[in-house]
């Protein structure tokens, strides 16, 4: 969670030419996480994670979409200052996580990417929908562990030329749920 304190202030409104007062100091609680992507989408109808640069107004509106502690005047955030900017873009790009990746360089088909994508990725990968909430970054590190270490069992049950039974997977499956109602436990 990113906090930005904005101050009592007096802004300049160039527009409407005439001030605009911050009467009092606000603290701005901001998540760059899926949920505010999904509601980000939602208001502007296209995908965030595009190459596509944001225009001001739709940069603070995800800043908008990103706070949680329910500030929506947009005075508060026309309010930010290039310090306050150049910190929420340092969050946004912080990948949250010590998990890196050895990419090879595949030549892959460009996707786009929605939040209704990924949330199919989470339903995939059996991700708690509590993980919305996590920093979009950290999110996409663990969808992409899930989907790696599920490709390197298959490739192991390949070459071993043994796959669990559907009964098997049934039975443990089971079990797990046993075991998380008995220890009161999601995982």
């Amino acid at each position: 969670m990113l906090k930005i304190k904005i101050p009592e202030q007096d802004l300049w409104d160039e527009e409407q030419e005439k001030f605009i007062p911050i009467k009092k100091e606000v603290t701005l609680m901001l998540e760059h996480s899926l949920l505010s992507i999904s509601k980000w989408e939602q208001i502007w109808k296209k995908p965030f994670l595009s190459k596509q640069e944001l225009t001001e107004e739709e940069s603070l509106s995800y800043i908008q979409c990103m706070c949680i502690n329910g500030i929506e005047d947009i005075k508060y955030y026309k309010a930010l200052t290039k310090k306050d900017l150049l910190l929420i873009n340092k969050y946004l790009e912080d990948p949250m996580t010590a998990t890196f990746f050895n990419e090879k360089k595949k030549k892959e088909k460009k996707r786009i990417i929605t939040n209704e994508l990924i949330y199919y990725w989470m339903i995939a990968c059996n991700i708690p929908k509590e993980c919305e909430k996590w920093h979009i970054n950290r999110l996409l590190t663990l969808i992409k562990v899930c989907n790696e270490e599920t490709e390197a069992q298959e490739k192991n049950y390949k070459t071993k030329g043994k796959r669990p039974s559907k009964s098997y997977i049934s039975e443990r499956d089971a079990l797990n749920a046993i075991r998380r109602e008995k220890m009161h436990s999601r995982g």
